[in-house]
């Protein structure tokens, strides 16, 4: 299959080495300040199905629990090669996902949704979401007000109009929406793991499945995993370990230029 998608020296297998490069160094800054992360989503299912990339992978994702990110987001700019960046609202003022990108700086990405049409760091990134305890009910309504956003960015015709108008709803849902969606959540007791408010992803994981972390070789370089990661993505995605139609093969990219 690599021979097919991701052959050495195609753009495609430059672009997951890129990636890969940033893993490295993140797992480095972790482990240097005790903060623990684990591979997530499709990363996770190649590192249990192919032991790397899928091979028509082109983002890498890991996952942490809330308050580990918090401390993360402190340390990353002072630890991050020059050659890498962090990509949060806070470093790249119209960027609006609730959740970081690590950019390589010697590249160009344009991503098929256009959605970083008018962010400041647009090179090979990998994603970094954080995880709270949310019952799926309240995380869903912090979804539809991320959706409304989404939604306003994609049918702008003034793309300076339509920031202002998603950088207004972006501060709302962190000063207002997102508190008090988060007290309902510690009062609920819940025990279920989902993707941080505003994050439009909510697949259920436990704490029981994740925690004591494991390893597996992803790239030939052993990295975090949850404890029962078998259990969580079945839990997930089903029969992962089956591959998924080839006409379902979707990219990210839209276009990669490599700037060195």
């Amino acid at each position: 299959m690599r021979e097919k998608y991701n052959p050495e020296g195609s753009l495609l297998r430059r672009q997951q080495m890129r990636m890969l490069e940033i893993l490295v160094e993140i797992d480095r800054i972790c482990k240097k300040h005790g903060i623990s992360y684990w591979l997530s989503s499709g990363t996770l299912i190649g590192a249990a199905r192919h032991g790397g990339f899928i091979p028509w992978d082109d983002d890498l994702d890991i996952e942490m629990m809330r308050e580990d990110y918090d401390r993360l987001m402190k340390v990353l700019p002072d630890e991050l090669p020059q050659t890498m960046v962090l990509q949060t609202h806070e470093t790249d003022s119209t960027y609006f996902f609730y959740y970081a990108k690590i950019r390589d700086r010697r590249s160009l990405l344009a991503e098929g949704n256009n959605y970083d049409r008018m962010w400041k760091e647009q090179g090979i990134y990998i994603d970094i979401f954080p995880l709270e305890r949310q019952p799926l009910c309240i995380h869903k309504i912090s979804e539809k007000t991320v959706g409304h956003m989404y939604k306003i960015w994609r049918t702008c015709t003034d793309d300076n109009v339509g920031i202002r108008k998603v950088m207004r709803w972006f501060h709302f849902n962190r000063r207002f929406v997102f508190p008090v969606l988060r007290m309902l959540c510690r009062m609920s007791g819940t025990e279920v793991i989902t993707s941080g408010m505003g994050i439009p992803y909510h697949n259920p994981r436990y704490a029981r499945d994740i925690f004591p972390l494991g390893t597996l070789k992803f790239e030939g370089i052993e990295f975090p995993v949850p404890h029962d990661y078998d259990h969580m993505l079945r839990l997930m995605y089903g029969d992962y370990m089956k591959l998924p139609p080839e006409e379902s093969i979707t990219a990210h990219c839209a276009r990669l230029e490599f700037l060195d």
